[in-house]
This record gives C-alpha cells, structure tokens and sequence, in this order.
C-alpha cells in the first residue's frame, strides 16, 4: 500500500493553499451537446388515455403507442480556444448522480470542469443513461432505486453510520470533514433515480462516446468506475489515461485480459474514513486487485490514498470537497507527467 504517488510531487502540491480558487483565464470557443447511444423502441397495446395538458384545458384524447429512442447518453461540452492539450478530458459520474457532481459544486463554488478548463483542456460532461438530461423511459423491466438523503450522508462518508438526522443541527459529520456540510440539502436535489437492468446500453453508450471525440482522457466517479475501465480494456487504444476517483467496483482480472491496459495510465484517487463504512473496505478491494494485474502485465496504476499524504477528511465526493481544487491540481500533475 506504500509507494503509491510520487512523494515529491505530493509535497509540492501540499503547499497550495486548500482555499486557493480556481482562476478562469481562458477563452471559451464553443459550448454544445449531443447524444450518443440508445435504440428505437415500440411500444404497442396500450389503451388510449385522456389528458388535460395544462390547468383549464379540455382533455385531448393520446394514443401512448408509438416508436421511441430510449438508452441515449447526454454529453455537453466545453472546447477552449487555445487548449493545451492536444485531447479533451471526458468526466463521467457515480450512480444515481448527473453530471452536476464535475460542475458547480453545492456550496456554490466551481467544480472540476471549470478547473480542468482553466488547465487547458477541452471538457466533455456527460448525463448518463437514464439520467438528468439523457431523459428516462418507460420499457425497463425493473424497479428504480432511489437514494435517500440519510444513505448518501453515510455512505458518501460525510459522517459515520449513525450519524444522519433530518434536522441539519442534529446531523453529526466527522470532526474533519471536508465537505461543506451547510450545503449538503443542495447536493442531495442532484440525487436522481437509478435502474439496475440498465448497465449494458450505459457501457454501450460510453463506448460510442470514446468512439466518437477520442483520443482522450476519462475521468470517473464510483459507479462511473466499472465503465471507465471497461472501455478501456474494449478501447486502450483511444483512451490515453483513466483517472478513477474512488471507484466502487472494478472487472476481475480473472475474466478480463488486464494486459490490456498496459498502455492505459491509471490513476485511482480515494478519500479519508474508508474503513469507517462497511461497503467500502470490498469495492477497494476490487480495484487493489485489478492494479495488481495491470502492474504485473507492465502496465502503470498509480494509488493516490489522500490520508497517506497527510489530506485529512475527504468524503467520496471529493471534488465537492472545500480542498476539491487542490485535489484537482494533483490529479492535472500526474497527467502532465505523462505528456497530457
């Protein structure tokens, strides 16, 4: 677990003050979006239904039978006028999450998207399938889970098990948490359904994304993790570095070729109480075992564990985070390092 991050490189970046924000010195040239992904599907047999459209109006008679596109993925994008890099950065998010988690954070200050774009880089934001802006459809065979604002509280490591109350005085955070916990009714209005059936028209959707705007670099967010080094083990020759931020599952290298990635640069960034809720010690685990496979097939992963140097307090949504810029800056160095 030791020899993870360059230590040098950590130290100097320690020095950066926590509350130093994000200067936006650049040229924007174009901001658009499009979709990517998903199929024309028909539905059929369904009785016709009477409805008033708006307050007042007279009922109109709809035959909800028809053909529809579903499983498509919204991706908007940002491209600067003079970059400097030579390839975008995608940043894909966790489940039951948009693509708000990379842009203006909850507390009002910006998030990752403006700071990689004052880096220099193109930003390319995604709303997942079934998310925000991808829209959501009626022909899935399951039940959507929706998250509660006491389980994201927990399991996002805002504070220890137990320690949620529906009144914001009685709510209890960890001592050094660095998430701003004045804000966190704000982040929990991003909270969005999540289908369980879905994760095959996700992974296709994020691959003709990859297929379309790469080469580039992916950035990831928990759920966000599994696909990330999916399409990189599908795509290693379009991805040019995969940065996980704390992913919550990862392929088996026992089913997968690891060796695959050895030309994909990976980077996995993790936060601090990881031990303090009982789901994360395993999705930890699965990553820890794919590095493993990739470093013995030759191939580069790096561990970034923000705790060993000496970052205290870091939730799961670390580029939320009070110190989420300074996280940034560590995250831009390693790609520089690389030559991206």
């Amino acid at each position: 677990m030791q020899e993870r991050f360059p230590a040098a490189l950590a130290a100097g970046l320690l020095s950066l003050s926590i509350g130093t924000p994000v200067q936006a010195d650049y040229l924007v040239k174009e901001v658009g979006s499009f979709y990517v992904g998903g199929k024309e599907t028909a539905l059929s047999g369904q009785p016709p239904v009477e409805i008033a459209f708006s307050p007042g109006m007279k009922p109109l008679k709809v035959d909800p039978n028809g053909e529809f596109e579903v499983g498509q993925m919204y991706v908007q994008y940002v491209k600067l006028a003079q970059p400097k890099s030579k390839i975008p950065v995608l940043m894909w998010h966790g489940g039951g999450l948009t693509g708000v988690t990379w842009e203006t954070k909850p507390d009002g200050a910006p998030g990752w998207q403006q700071s990689f774009l004052a880096a220099g880089y193109d930003v390319y934001v995604s709303d997942s399938v079934e998310r925000g802006r991808a829209t959501w459809s009626r022909f899935y065979d399951s039940t959507p889970v929706f998250r509660t604002k006491k389980e994201g509280w927990e399991l996002f490591r805002i504070g220890p098990p137990g320690s949620w109350d529906a009144s914001p005085a009685r709510r209890t955070a960890f001592p050094d948490t660095q998430f701003p916990t004045a804000a966190y009714d704000q982040f929990a209005k991003e909270y969005t359904p999540r289908w369980l059936t879905n994760d095959k028209l996700i992974l296709d959707a994020y691959q003709q994304l990859v297929e379309r705007v790469c080469p580039c670099i992916v950035i990831v967010h928990s759920q966000g993790g599994w696909f990330g080094y999916t399409t990189a083990l599908n795509h290693p020759d379009r991805i040019r570095a995969l940065v996980a931020v704390e992913p919550s599952a990862a392929p088996d290298p026992a089913k997968v070729e690891a060796a695959r990635l050895r030309n994909v640069p990976i980077l996995a960034v993790w936060g601090d109480h990881l031990a303090t809720h009982p789901q994360w010690p395993g999705f930890v685990k699965q990553s820890e075992t794919l590095r493993a496979a990739v470093r013995e097939a030759g191939g580069t992963f790096d561990w970034l564990s923000l705790p060993d140097r000496d970052i205290r307090g870091n939730t799961h949504m670390l580029m939320m985070d009070r110190n989420s810029d300074q996280i940034a800056r560590m995250v831009q160095q390693w790609l520089g390092e690389r030559g991206l």
